[in-house]
């Protein structure tokens, strides 16, 4: 019998007075809808990467992302960026 996966999220917030992002969110299953259901809400956008949420969550909130990461989460803030310049604009 396959066993189903656990629910993960991670969710980070970037300062560009600050080195690289960092972690101010994490969790699993009840508490991952629950974070899910707060970015729903404030209408944030979600991504997701199986691979990159279990490398995040495996850090402690607060935390700033490691460099191995930057490029990838660049890569996602461009993405969020471009998702929101649309919206703003009612191209969506």
């Amino acid at each position: 019998m396959k066993k189903d996966k656990i629910k993960k999220v991670a969710a980070l917030k970037y300062d560009v007075n600050e080195t690289a992002p960092i972690v101010i969110a994490k969790g699993m299953g009840i508490v991952a809808d629950k974070i899910i259901e707060k970015a729903d809400e404030e209408e944030l956008p979600i991504y997701r990467d199986e691979k990159l949420v279990e490398t995040l969550t495996k850090l402690d909130i607060g935390d700033m992302i490691p460099p191995e990461l930057y490029q990838v989460v660049a890569e996602i803030l461009v993405f969020v960026s471009d998702l929101d310049d649309i919206y703003k604009k009612g191209i969506y």
